[in-house]
């Protein structure tokens, strides 16, 4: 197991967690309403240049993984994160899960920004145990998000929970399982409404790249210099080679009519 870049708590790399603000449960019935900002057209998408997608060949040397910066148990409440929900729905954390259950789209932030080089873990698994949000679709992320023009340290403005009004934002974004499960994709947003950016080469539709209905897998996230990863299972699913890269930002689970249960979520600098 040292050839993969999984680490689930080793002495070697632990610093004590992020004390969370409150606990228990966020029954959280609406959404946040926001302004909406008009969206700054960058013109990235044409520079854009884009790793081909690997089929679980690589995997991560371990030796590029650094100290843990942050954590998070899931077992003293929810106050690392902030919710935008589109409709009716719960996020709770509990028993060392945080569990997302939405009839509508949802955005669940990681309250610290993010540098890079830096790698992002957690598992998650998508639900199914015939509750009526229950899809098995959508484990989706955003990573390294700001919005256009914003200072250092100011985090991504409050949104709708809806997809559409993530349009405008400077991020990573990938999407497993989409589309009830028939698609997983991988975006770089540009600051532009109506435009997520998409090459052919990373819009898969094979089922070996789909969710398995209550599979525990792990996901890692990567933003290194110009280098950009997403990771399963110790299997790089994409890879971006990204001329302009976004070199801090914040991090989101993202899904929509969907359950997910979240675990062992870290944070690491990578070498």
């Amino acid at each position: 197991m040292t050839d993969r870049l999984i680490d689930r708590g080793s002495a070697d790399h632990t610093r004590p967690a992020l004390v969370a603000a409150d606990g228990g449960t966020h029954n959280l019935a609406t959404g946040i309403a926001p302004t909406r900002r008009q969206a700054m057209g960058l013109g990235a998408a044409a520079a854009l240049s884009l790793g081909a997608c690997a089929q679980g060949l690589a995997r991560i040397p371990s030796s590029r993984l650094g100290l843990q910066l942050y954590s998070d148990t899931f077992r003293a409440g929810p106050g690392q994160w902030r919710v935008e929900l589109e409709r009716a729905g719960t996020m709770t954390v509990n028993g060392g899960i945080m569990e997302i259950d939405t009839a509508g789209g949802c955005s669940v932030w990681f309250r610290q920004e993010l540098r890079d080089p830096v790698m992002i873990q957690y598992d998650a698994v998508a639900v199914s145990e015939g509750g009526p949000n229950d899809h098995v679709s959508d484990l989706n992320c955003f990573w390294m998000a700001t919005d256009p023009g914003a200072p250092a340290g100011v985090p991504p403005r409050a949104r709708s929970g809806a997809f559409a009004d993530y349009d405008d934002l400077l991020a990573y974004y990938v999407g497993q399982g989409g589309n009830r499960n028939t698609t997983t994709r991988m975006r770089r947003y540009v600051g532009e409404a109506a435009n997520r950016p998409i090459l052919p080469e990373h819009d898969l539709s094979d089922a070996a790249h789909m969710l398995r209905p209550n599979a525990r897998q792990t996901i890692q996230l990567v933003a290194a210099d110009h280098r950009i990863e997403y990771w399963r299972d110790g299997a790089r699913v994409f890879e971006l080679n990204d001329p302009e890269p976004y070199t801090r930002g914040w991090f989101s689970i993202r899904t929509t009519a969907n359950r997910l249960r979240i675990s062992d979520f870290r944070v690491y600098a990578l070498r």
